[in-house]
């Protein structure tokens, strides 16, 4: 059985760059840890936008230019990155949106080769892309515990941050330390 870690959208402009908080500067020690400590395979996940970025359905209702691919806002922080280093089973899915189906689908492969136990999400923003992530991926995996542990997850703020967590442990996904 294994335990796989997602690691969503800890990357540059969502920690300290352009929609950067301190609130996702301050989980940092946290994800880092998690990552170090883990024993099975990593996947993180990565906001990718082009440079049309601005005339996008997303672009429009946040207008804020925002990991656009290969600048350095869209890579993943060094200090996460590099706590995966070495790690067997690492690797990183880009997506154009908040939710993954990619993702999903990919956790569905997996699941059908290695028996999947459970899947611990952590990143940013809790209220955006780790709650359509731990949505999708219950909806695909329904009789998998999903765990999003609330310590190494920041929100664009602490009661949309706290709301998102009411809201996944409403749909059976399991809140860790909440």
């Amino acid at each position: 059985m294994e335990h796989v870690l997602i690691v969503i959208d800890m990357q540059n402009d969502f920690v300290d760059g352009v929609l950067g908080s301190p609130e996702a500067v301050s989980i940092l020690p946290a994800v880092v840890d998690k990552i170090s400590h883990h024993q099975g395979r990593i996947i993180f996940t990565r906001d990718t936008h082009g440079k049309d970025y601005m005339e996008t359905r997303e672009g429009k209702y946040l207008p804020v230019p925002h990991c656009i691919n290969g600048t350095r806002g869209w890579e993943i922080k060094d200090r996460v990155w590099d706590a995966a280093n070495g790690k067997p089973h690492v690797e990183v899915i880009d997506k154009p949106t908040f939710g993954s189906t990619e993702l999903s689908e990919l956790l569905v492969k997996y699941h059908g080769n290695t028996a999947i136990e459970k899947i611990t999400l952590i990143g940013v923003c809790t209220d955006i892309c780790v709650i359509s992530n731990a949505m999708l991926i219950k909806a695909a995996l329904p009789e998998i515990d999903v765990i999003v542990d609330a310590d190494c997850c920041a929100g664009v703020t602490s009661e949309s941050h706290n709301n998102a967590l009411t809201a996944m442990k409403a749909c059976q996904i399991i809140i860790e330390n909440f």
